[in-house]
Order: C-alpha cells, then structure tokens, then sequence
C-alpha cells in the first residue's frame, strides 16, 4: 500500500475527451514512496515516551553508517546545517576559502558562506554536470582550505582525481551527496569519497525523512566534532558547565528518523522502481530530437537520478527554456528550471561574480529541465510528459534544437 498518489491512466472517463484523463491532476515533481511499514515506524514512536534525542535516530545513524562502510553518522536537520556542522568540524573559518560548484543545491552552497568562508565557483564538465578537475586546481590559492565537490542530480564527481589534486594541496575533500543515495563510482557507493560527505534527506530524495540530514566519516574526531557542534548531551542539559563550543542545537527527531529508518529498509526495493520510471523515459525520449538526455560517465557505475534532467539544445534560450516549463505547467506537469546557478544570484553577486565566469554552467543551467521523477508515474503519464514537452518546444519556435 502506498500513499496518495496519481492513478489516472489512458482511458477517458465518461464525458471527457480523449486525453483529459491523462492530466487532469497534477503530474508532481516528486512524490514520496512510502508504505505501510514507514507508517507503522512513526506509528511506534508516536506512541512511545520519547519523541526526540531518542534510540531510533542513534539506530538510524548506525544503520546508514553501515550501509555506506563508513565509521560515523551524524543526523541532522537539513543538509544546509549538516555541511555548516562539517566545516565547522574541520575548523574552516573567516578568510578561508572552499572550492566548489555554482551549479549546485543552493542551500548546501550557502553554508559555506554562514560558516564565514569564501566559496571560490570552478566551472564543471559539460557532459556530466560535476566539477572538472582541471578547473579545481586553477582556482586554488593559499588561502584554500577545502574541495567541496558534488554528486549532482545522483551523478558521482571525478572523485579519483579530485582525491589527487586535495592530496597534493594538502586539502580537505568535502563529497556534497545531498542529491545522491545509492549512486556508485568505479563499483563504490558515493558518500564513501569525501573526508566528510552530507546527504540531504528532504523530498525529493528517494530516501526520505520528510526533512533532514545526515553527516558521515570515518575520522573519530571530526565526528566528536559535529556532535558536539550539534547539540548538547541529555546529561549536559542540568548541568551548568561549559561546552567548548556552542551548539546549534541541531538534532534530528526519532519520528524523522523513524521513517528514514524504514526507509533504507526498502531502499532495493524504491530504486528498483525508479529504475523502471527511468527506463520509460528513455523510450519515450527516444523519439525526441531536441533533447540531451541524462549523461553518464564511464567511472559511474551505478548512477540513481535524483530528478530526471534533460537538456534543450542550443537553438533554446534560457527564456524558451523557461517557456517550455510555463507550458508544461499549464498541462498540470510540475516542472522546473534546474538549476538557477549559485555565482547569478545575489548575495554572490556582490562577492563579485559576473554572467561569464562560468560559461559551461551557464550554458546547463540556461537549458536543464527537471521532469517529474517518482516511483508512482505512470507510463501513460510518461508518455504525456515527453509529448507535452516536444509540443511545448514547438511552440517556443526553437524548432529541432542542436548540440
């Protein structure tokens, strides 16, 4: 049994027209997979005697840690505070600067200005979305202190030589998986690169707890660390002594983690499904000749998209872009521009970033289109999406774009 969802299929009901039956309802961007046994964990916590700072997050903690191979899980909130945790822990402060991706979760971006760093933006690889390791190692200074590198939309980063250019810099290596779980690079799991890596565990995740966070590591001070910039210890609370630092007070709750517990219980099950939606898309885009479909790189063995991106072609400009999504929406197609880049927007604006300086990411960012990606879509839905958007480029008068 599964939540609420879309169940509409192709045959019109009486009084429709052919094809109304088809999106009369929102298509959403995302929609969770969740089943009687998620509702059954937070059930159960529900009904006990402690809500928050329990054993089920500290389960949940141990559980992930062990899905990964890594030593140490910390939950958090949100993936914003758990990379604010996680440069905290390795001490990256004011006047510091950490390199990383404009074309990126913006919320995880942001945190490295909240911790008092400077973001230094390097352009990415055209095909793949991450960082491109020859950009990385042109923008570091003596004042770098990290590498802060993406798994975007799922698709792993060049971890093997980004792992060189941090060693040779003396560098940390920081792995932003907050749009990747179960995503694999040369046969390993992403979250297994970074000296710390942070998943977001928000929708649209395939593994979610409604909202929150998780840190993970293999080194046991920077766990202390994060644990300690964290939150307080339940013993600490009547107590009137002084921590060495001042926490965030930043705890997951057990009913969040409760059902991401229940969560990765499944998590074979939810990206068999996924991966069966991402095989109709691909039929389906098949006949569409303006599009670049979602790219994998050979090092990626295993990649699990966290929405599915296309690419319009050069003929498209950012406002056809735009149009096209206008249009999807008109349909009841939830769709969105993916992604608005971090160095356009204004707070990086007056760090000094400029249209221009990143010319790959904004050639992406002015052309991607997040499609709805969920295990609940249909292939009549599919079909529809896919249709849909061809008309919509039409329409915009970009004619059969180009790459």
């Amino acid at each position: 049994m599964t939540g609420p969802h879309l169940t509409y299929g192709c045959v019109a009901e009486a009084g429709e027209e052919p094809g109304e039956a088809r999106h009369r309802s929102l298509i959403a961007l995302s929609d969770p997979d969740i089943t009687r046994a998620e509702i059954a964990a937070v059930d159960r916590v529900l009904r006990s005697q402690r809500l928050s700072n329990g054993a089920v997050t500290e389960q949940f903690e141990a559980a992930f840690a062990a899905y990964l191979g890594r030593n140490y899980a910390v939950a958090v909130p949100s993936g914003t505070i758990g990379l604010l945790l996680c440069l905290k822990a390795c001490g990256i402060a004011a006047g510091d600067e950490v390199i990383a991706s404009s074309h990126s979760y913006r919320e995880t971006g942001h945190a490295i200005s909240l911790a008092g760093a400077r973001p230094v933006f390097a352009d990415i690889d055209y095909w793949s979305g991450t960082l491109a390791p020859q950009k990385v190692e042109e923008r570091i200074t003596p004042k770098t202190r990290a590498i802060l590198a993406a798994n975007i939309n799922g698709h792993p980063a060049a971890w093997s030589e980004l792992r060189d250019i941090a060693s040779r810099h003396n560098l940390l290596l920081l792995e932003d998986s907050t749009e990747a779980i179960a995503s694999r690079y040369k046969g390993q799991l992403v979250g297994a690169f970074g000296d710390v890596a942070v998943f977001d565990l928000a929708q649209p995740s395939l593994l979610t707890c409604g909202e929150g966070a998780i840190v993970v590591t293999d080194d046991i001070e920077r766990a202390v660390a994060l644990r300690r910039h964290r939150s307080r210890r339940l013993d600490d609370r009547s107590s009137v002594s002084v921590g060495s630092a001042a926490p965030y007070q930043a705890v997951m709750s057990d009913l969040s983690a409760a059902l991401g517990l229940a969560q990765l219980r499944r998590i074979d099950e939810i990206l068999e499904r996924r991966r069966l939606i991402e095989q109709l898309y691909a039929t389906h885009m098949q006949s569409f000749e303006g599009i670049k479909p979602p790219y994998v790189e050979s090092d990626a063995t295993e990649v699990n998209w966290f929405l599915y991106v296309v690419h319009l072609g050069t003929r498209f400009t950012r406002s056809s872009r735009d149009a096209v999504v206008e249009d999807l929406r008109v349909q009841h197609v939830e769709a969105a521009a993916y992604s608005r880049p971090l160095h356009l927007q204004r707070h990086y604006f007056d760090l000094g970033y400029r249209r221009g300086d990143l010319p790959v990411i904004e050639k992406i960012s002015d052309r991607a289109v997040a499609l709805p990606f969920h295990t609940h879509l249909t292939d009549c839905q599919i079909e529809f999406i896919v249709e849909t958007m061809k008309d919509a480029s039409i329409n915009v008068g970009a004619g059969a774009a180009i790459y």
